[in-house]
């Protein structure tokens, strides 16, 4: 016999012991009452080899009821339910015991509160699940459907209410019947008959109503309220913009409440250089890139930018550009552009666009384009021919749409342009150069398409796809004529305006993983192809290549705009080859 003391402390290791043998599941045993086995495989598989749990068993029932609700057993009972251990205690077969009852049917629907043509939309959505084993998630999706149409119908306060459920069992068939009683209440009839804006200290109030798009005492629309943050977000005026609140103020009438946060929409990005001298010969020269972006001049829309850059000691460019928006209080924007390029010793290229863009829809708009072109080659005794000296008159349209839901970190949507343009080109000299065999006016027709592709696949996770073709097609091309294409913003990896042809096409593929609304990080795969068609008057051969990059980078809003950098490798470089791109987007 063992005495008091001892046999205590047995028990205590004993139990000790007994605890911290691994205990799992071994077996889970479903019974229904009437004598079947239920296979449910993936409740096996979510429980067998499970460490062993006092709330394991509360697991597994709730797991049932889900599974067996589904299938339309909506009486079942739970009659018995254990855990046994066995001989060592590291394992434990459980074993449950239901009465599954009857499944149950959907029988009608009793619908009160609405007219008969309300009641005849209803109940004709849902006479599709009569006769059919009720399915909860499915009721509730109707629900949410004649939720959603009342709203965008005007009536945004609408209930649904489920008043009873009657069951009725036939027991010769063994089924159950189930009849629904609902009554709707659609509440008052809703319209926005006024649209306030706050937190907007420099941005007009008219700026923000215009482009919603919604006429004085319009109809209450759900869907249309939800297209309200995109439609402001695509400004970039202001932080990304939360659904608006709808409410009825003591007066009775419908508010529509927009709160925004403004973002520093002017903005100066530069840097600047000297280049000492090498010899007696030259002196040394500034080179540098200034950028100057003002997106929403005194809170109108107006935007300017200024852009300059000297690139070395020959090469220059300088981009000044203008934006008009909505004339006359009419959906037209006007758009103005200067752009001149002094490229090496070759030539002085300037350039004035205007065009005319109509907004048709809040996603949609098409624009008239015309612009002159005039090229001047740098003529002394040691340069070479590189272009004529030719005066251009280019006209075309384009189309666009963009259902982009935010413009510098879109989770969702669409951007596709495509355009046209018609150019006809003049040859001036210089004169030395034209002979009787020369072609004096030429003819150019460029075709250019971009589509943008945005996808969230989970949560901040998204799969950016841009594809981007550009042709030109006529008897003559220039250098000045040509496309560019490599760098930052096409095919990254090669440097910027590596290669020219008159037919360039180019793709990027982009994993992102958003760090905030509007930063995230990025690996990428980039793809290019060049064609310069052969021109045996100038003793050009034909080029064309296909190239293709990939690296990674970051993308970063910061208080002079969108900061984006990349690594960039391209085609047969080596990891330490690589480049880096850099780019701010603060464009109006």
């Amino acid at each position: 016999m063992i005495p008091q003391p001892f046999r205590l402390l047995f028990f205590l290791y004993f139990g000790f012991f007994v605890y911290i043998i691994p205990q799992v599941v071994e077996k889970v045993e479903i019974i229904s009452t009437s004598g079947e086995e239920f296979l449910y495989t993936d409740i096996n598989k979510s429980f067998v080899d499970v460490k062993y749990s006092p709330t394991t068993l509360d697991s597994i029932k709730k797991t049932i009821s889900k599974k067996i609700i589904s299938e339309g057993y909506n009486n079942f009972t739970f009659n018995y339910s254990s855990a046994n251990y066995n001989q060592d205690s590291s394992k434990v077969n459980i074993k449950i015991i239901l009465d599954k009852g009857f499944q149950t049917y959907v029988k009608d629907f009793y619908i009160t509160g609405l007219d008969s043509l309300d009641s005849s939309y209803v109940y004709d959505n849902l006479s599709f699940l009569k006769d059919k084993t009720i399915n909860v998630a499915e009721i509730e999706n109707n629900f949410y459907q004649f939720i959603n149409q009342f709203e965008d119908s005007g009536y945004p306060f609408s209930i649904i209410k489920v008043n009873s459920v009657i069951v009725l069992t036939d027991s010769v068939e063994e089924k159950d019947f189930a009849e629904f009683y609902l009554s709707f209440n659609k509440e008052k009839k809703s319209s926005i008959d006024s649209i306030e804006v706050e937190g907007n200290t420099k941005t007009k109030d008219y700026v923000v109503i215009r482009n919603l798009r919604f006429k004085d005492g319009e109809q209450y629309s759900q869907s249309k309220l939800e297209e309200i943050p995109k439609r402001l977000n695509r400004l970039r005026f202001f932080e990304p913009v939360e659904n608006p609140e709808y409410y009825f103020n003591k007066d009775n009438v419908g508010i529509l409440k927009i709160k925004v946060k403004e973002l520093e929409t002017n903005n100066f990005d530069g840097v600047l250089g000297y280049v000492p001298s090498t010899d007696d010969k030259q002196k040394g020269y500034f080179t540098g890139y200034v950028n100057i972006s003002l997106r929403n001049i005194f809170g109108t829309g107006r935007g300017a930018s200024i852009k300059w850059q000297q690139i070395d000691r020959h090469s220059q460019e300088f981009d000044l550009k203008y934006l008009e928006p909505w004339v006359f209080n009419y959906p037209f924007n006007i758009n103005l552009g200067l752009y001149q390029k002094k490229q090496d010793t070759s030539y002085v290229q300037r350039k004035f666009d205007l065009s005319l863009e109509y907004l048709a829809t809040e996603d949609i708009s098409a624009s008239l384009l015309l612009s002159t072109q005039s090229t001047i080659p740098t003529e002394s005794e040691y340069s070479k021919f590189t272009v004529y000296n030719s005066t251009a008159l280019q006209t075309g349209v384009s189309f666009s749409i963009d259902t982009r839901d935010d413009i510098y970190a879109p989770r969702e949507g669409i951007y596709f342009v495509t355009s046209y343009k018609f150019n006809s080109k003049k040859i001036n000299g210089p004169a030395k150069y034209i002979t009787e065999n020369t072609i004096k006016k030429i003819e150019l027709q460029k075709y250019e398409f971009e589509f943008n592709y945005f996808y969230e696949v989970w949560s901040r996770q998204i799969v950016s796809l841009r594809l981007n073709a550009k042709e030109m097609r006529g008897d003559l091309f220039e250098a000045s004529d040509l496309f560019e294409l490599g760098g930052t913003n096409s095919l990254r990896g090669y440097r910027e305006k590596q290669f020219l042809g008159n037919r360039v096409m180019w793709t990027n593929l982009e994993f992102r993983s958003l760090l905030s609304k509007r930063s995230y990080a990025f690996i990428f795969y980039d793809s290019g192809y060049y064609l310069r068609n052969e021109n045996k008057d100038s003793n050009i051969e034909e080029l064309s290549a296909y190239k293709y990059g990939y690296g990674f980078g970051l993308s970063l809003e910061t208080g002079v705009g969108v900061l984006k950098v990349s690594y960039a490798i391209g085609e047969g470089m080596g990891l330490s080859d690589g480049l880096i791109h850099f780019g701010i987007a603060n464009e109006f």
